[in-house]
């Protein structure tokens, strides 16, 4: 049997950041960057804006603080990702996308689709701010929403964001609820609940598990509106 001498070279491949698929196929090139196990869930959640690594640790549990700045690395270097210090008082050191990064969203969009037509999904496992949003926008039907203007506020944990629903479209962003019509406080689990769930809202509040403020017809329509595809 003919050894095959290792070199430097070839033993670098063997390291995560250096695995390729030596293929010219963009979708192949597209996993020899974002490929990496987290890496697509990182980018996931800076979607809406900059978050500390404290934040990120918090919004992805099950990731280690040495696999997290792994993946902030490589991002950076691929340059999806920057990493800035914000001034005084704060000085502390935050992570946002790169205007490149932020064109992954329609694949995260296609993506979350897809696989909710599984069988095998499970809609009870740990839920981000995020991942509640971008599914939001993913699942949205417009037909459903006809006719309606509206903005819907959430309060989860410490962050707040803004669903604005004109004209047949569906947006949302992290910011301030001034102007909302109606406002969901509670973890992003207890909203997908009654979104995704058919889970009451009486009852989700009279668990105290989500709080209901402002306009409660318009509150029950919201929830309608996201309905799930088929599973396969």
């Amino acid at each position: 049997m003919k050894l095959v001498k290792i070199t430097k070279k070839t033993a670098d491949k063997s390291r995560p950041s250096a695995r390729t698929y030596d293929d010219a196929c963009g979708a192949a090139h597209a996993l020899d960057l974002i490929g990496e196990r987290w890496a697509l869930l990182v980018m996931r959640e800076l979607m809406f804006g900059p978050k500390r690594f404290s934040d990120l640790r918090a919004d992805l549990p099950g990731i280690s603080a040495n696999v997290l700045t792994q993946r902030l690395e490589r991002l950076e270097g691929i340059g999806a990702l920057s990493r800035r210090k914000l001034p005084p008082p704060a000085a502390s050191h935050v992570y946002e996308l790169t205007p490149w990064g932020y064109e992954i969203e329609p694949v995260l969009g296609v993506l979350g689709r897809w696989a909710a037509r599984s069988p095998l999904h499970d809609p009870t496992l740990p839920l981000s701010a995020a991942s509640l949003m971008l599914s939001f926008k993913t699942m949205f039907d417009a037909r459903k929403a006809e006719g309606l203007n509206a903005r819907i506020g959430f309060r989860i944990g410490d962050e707040t964001f803004l669903v604005q629903i004109h004209g047949g479209a569906c947006d949302a962003a992290r910011q301030a609820l001034e102007g909302a019509d109606v406002v969901f406080a509670g973890p992003a689990r207890a909203i997908a609940a009654a979104v995704y769930g058919g889970a009451p809202l009486e009852a989700l509040e009279a668990e105290k598990a989500l709080w209901v403020e402002g306009d409660r017809a318009l509150a029950e329509r919201f929830t309608g509106l996201f309905p799930l595809p088929p599973k396969a």
